[in-house]
């Protein structure tokens, strides 16, 4: 395949997923859910720095990522995005650039815990902090570090490194004005994550970058990683329905 992805589980099948994780997310949590989808072939896009890529310099502008990724990865189809939080956002442009490339698009973008990109952005600058306090700002809103991660400093170091560059990435990005996508929406979140407020406002408002609606919101019992706890209906029932696979809960 290519640098860029981690996976292949199940090996060919009719419909490739490709999975955008979360801010300074491994690719690892995403790929396990090849399990959940029989008739799936699924990868996870794997960024500079990470992984196999340790080696690699970081990336932190939204056009570097999205640049190399359409320029070095061949997204072969038919296939479809699935993103959580920031990797939302990067499935996105993504699939925007691969439209201006003339470049076969997704069949089906699924969005998770993510305002649409059109909306104004607060800016908190979390990327210019100190480790300790960027690791600590970004559990206290939104969770999921493990907390051995606090208590060994060679971990901690990487873990915001990571979160550093893609905080950078999102604390810079300027949404740019297109035609919406030819390309059907859904939306997830978790009921008790701030973006589930205001009646779902941000989240209905991704139906403005689609010609396909009207586009599902869908929420789950859950904060920022409501993902992690309801895996099985999440993966099994509500990714493969929006894809328009077969599934067989155990």
């Amino acid at each position: 395949m290519t640098r860029w992805f981690v996976g292949g589980r199940g090996g060919p099948a009719p419909l490739r997923l490709y999975c955008f994780a979360h801010s300074g997310g491994s690719p690892a949590e995403y790929v396990r859910w090849g399990r959940g989808l029989p008739g799936v072939e699924l990868y996870a896009v794997q960024l500079p720095g990470r992984g196999s890529r340790i080696g690699e310099p970081q990336l932190t502008s939204m056009r570097d990522i999205v640049t190399a990724l359409v320029e070095e990865a061949g997204f072969n189809g038919p296939y479809a995005f699935f993103g959580h939080s920031f990797g939302s956002l990067l499935a996105y442009e993504t699939a925007c650039a691969l439209r201006a490339a003339g470049r076969e698009l997704p069949r089906h973008l699924v969005v998770s815990s993510a305002p649409a990109p059109q909306l104004p952005r607060r800016h908190t600058g979390l990327h210019r902090l100190d480790d300790d306090a960027l690791l600590t700002a970004v559990q206290e809103r939104h969770g999921g570090i493990p907390r051995e991660v606090f208590d060994h400093p060679e971990i901690l170091q990487m873990a915001a490194e990571n979160l550093r560059a893609d905080y950078t990435v999102l604390e810079t990005y300027t949404w740019r004005p297109r035609p919406p996508l030819p390309v059907p929406l859904t939306v997830l979140a978790g009921d008790s994550e701030p973006l589930s407020e205001d009646g779902g406002r941000r989240l209905a408002a991704w139906g403005e970058l689609t010609t396909r609606g009207p586009v599902p919101v869908r929420t789950f019992p859950g904060g920022h990683f409501y993902l992690r706890e309801q895996q099985g209906p999440l993966v099994q029932r509500t990714v493969a329905a929006a894809l328009g696979t077969d599934v067989t809960v155990p």
